[in-house]
């Protein structure tokens, strides 16, 4: 559940650089982009999941929450996660490993994604409604930066995909509502400050959420289908999350599943 548009990534070897370049410069810009992140996440007032919040939701919504959360459950506010896995941005590539960092807010949705995959390193996120990409050749050499109306809404499309890791934030809301479509899948709609995403999640009978679907823009001007895959259910802090996601974009020439990611830290900070 990586990158918001399609990105060809030249890795051309640069012998003149030093490690230390790598060394200043990406923390700097990570930290900096959390502050940015955290300045716009609102202090949440403490509310609890209980059942009751489940009156009226479509038929497997409901068994979602009966499945990921206890009664009682604390809402969260922020979540900081690490990860490995492996990306590739073509379908003729090889998988290369990739590893990675993310925080996310609740209240407003936001996140902030750093990876590193052999000499390029990327940054990734969604603050105040504006999604931006940037990569860089060892940290220094920038190759791509996308940002404007297509990529806020791929990275919107993001966060409400990877919302599995912390499933209070689907829960309804002022912004967010369900709509059912059948037995085994439901619409979601969220109306965030700046823009709405929409897509669709499906379920197994467990309850687990299997797969999300939804139009997503690939380019500035072209939009796919693309789905985030999980599975691999744990239990964490009392809630059921995924510890392994795979994200692909449907296109008419086949599929192209581009990131596959494992979890292997996830921390919360809770609004009570």
């Amino acid at each position: 559940m990586v990158t918001s548009i399609t990105v060809l990534l030249v890795l051309v070897p640069i012998l003149l650089l030093l490690k230390t370049g790598n060394q200043l410069s990406r923390p700097s810009n990570i930290q900096l982009g959390l502050q940015e992140l955290y300045r716009a996440s609102q202090k949440a007032t403490p509310a609890i999941y209980t059942t009751s919040n489940l009156k009226g939701l479509p038929v497997p919504v409901q068994r979602y929450f009966r499945y990921a959360l206890r009664e009682g459950q604390a809402y969260i506010q922020q979540v900081t996660l690490k990860h490995r896995g492996q990306f590739r941005t073509s379908a003729k590539q090889g998988w290369k490993n990739i590893r990675g960092e993310e925080y996310f807010t609740c209240s407003p949705p936001g996140f902030l994604w750093s990876g590193k995959l052999g000499w390029a390193s990327a940054i990734d996120k969604y603050i105040n409604g504006k999604g931006n990409l940037v990569v860089k050749i060892a940290s220094l050499i920038p190759v791509v930066n996308a940002k404007g109306k297509a990529t806020d809404q791929g990275e919107f499309l993001r966060w409400l995909a990877e919302a599995v890791w912390f499933p209070t934030a689907l829960l309804p809301s002022d912004n967010l509502s369900w709509l059912p479509i059948d037995e085994q899948s439901a619409k979601v709609l969220y109306q965030d400050e700046h823009i709405q995403a929409e897509g669709v999640f499906h379920f197994n009978q467990l309850g687990q959420i299997t797969h999300f679907k939804a139009q997503r823009y690939m380019d500035e001007n072209h939009l796919e289908e693309w789905t985030a895959h999980c599975h691999d259910y744990r239990e964490v802090n009392g809630m059921q999350i995924p510890f392994f996601a795979e994200a692909v974009w449907n296109l008419s020439a086949g599929d192209f599943s581009y990131a596959k990611f494992e979890l292997e830290e996830i921390d919360y900070e809770f609004s009570s």
